[in-house]
């Protein structure tokens, strides 16, 4: 029986395309490089920006580091609030709830901008914790997020091997999700509805792979 279920935020719980997308256009334009197609901007929803900013549009440390600014300063202002909850969200996490599973978030998001979204879409009640990244930089990689939520759950030692007994699972809908289940030690659902699609999930390794939210809740109601 799966005890614990931590949930990613941006492709798993709410789609926020509108405003980060624009929020990473934002940034760019600061740091000297105008991108007009926010289509192109997709692939950043979920990574951390600084590896998206240098790796994919080779952008210096620097450069990363003023778009990453001007990111948060949009987003902080319009941005977190430019997104939409996925349709039957909150009903899933209710009954879950009801169930007696303990819930958790776990985003690469900075904490201080998780929690409010969390709140603005009147589902945070349903979470024992919520974890994201800190804005220092620290806690970025997905991995060190879920060993984090665990370490506040107190199950460090409780995820046991891969598997259908596994007690905490781990639901998100790209790689990185996928890949930090893993150096934690946890199974992982990967959700298809998402920004992350069926190659680039199962290619992870992902443990579960479901297309809509309602599989999603017949596969967590049952684990």
């Amino acid at each position: 029986m799966a005890d614990i279920v931590l949930f990613d935020l941006d492709g798993t719980l709410t789609d926020p395309w509108e405003g980060i997308t624009r929020c990473v256009q934002y940034g760019m334009e600061a740091a000297g490089h105008y991108e007009p197609d926010r289509e192109k901007l997709t692939p950043f929803i979920g990574p951390p920006l600084m590896d998206m900013f240098m790796g994919e549009y080779g952008f210096t440390k620097e450069q990363a580091e003023l778009a990453v600014d001007k990111y948060r300063e949009r987003f902080r202002e319009k941005g977190m609030y430019e997104n939409k909850i996925y349709e039957g969200i909150e009903e899933l996490l209710k009954a879950l709830k009801a169930s007696g599973k303990r819930l958790g978030g776990a985003t690469s998001k900075p904490e201080v901008f998780a929690v409010p979204i969390l709140e603005y879409f009147h589902i945070d009640s349903y979470f024992e914790h919520i974890v994201g990244s800190e804005l220092s930089g620290e806690r970025v990689r997905k991995g060190d997020v879920i060993k984090e939520a665990l370490r506040r759950f107190g199950a460090e030692g409780k995820a046991g091997e891969k598997g259908e007994r596994a007690m905490v699972w781990m639901v998100g809908d790209r790689k990185h999700d996928v890949i930090g289940a893993g150096e934690a030690g946890i199974p992982c659902v990967g959700v298809l509805y998402g920004y992350g699609g069926y190659e680039e999930l199962s290619q992870a390794g992902a443990d579960r792979l479901v297309s809509t939210v309602g599989e999603l809740a017949r596969l967590l109601s049952a684990l």
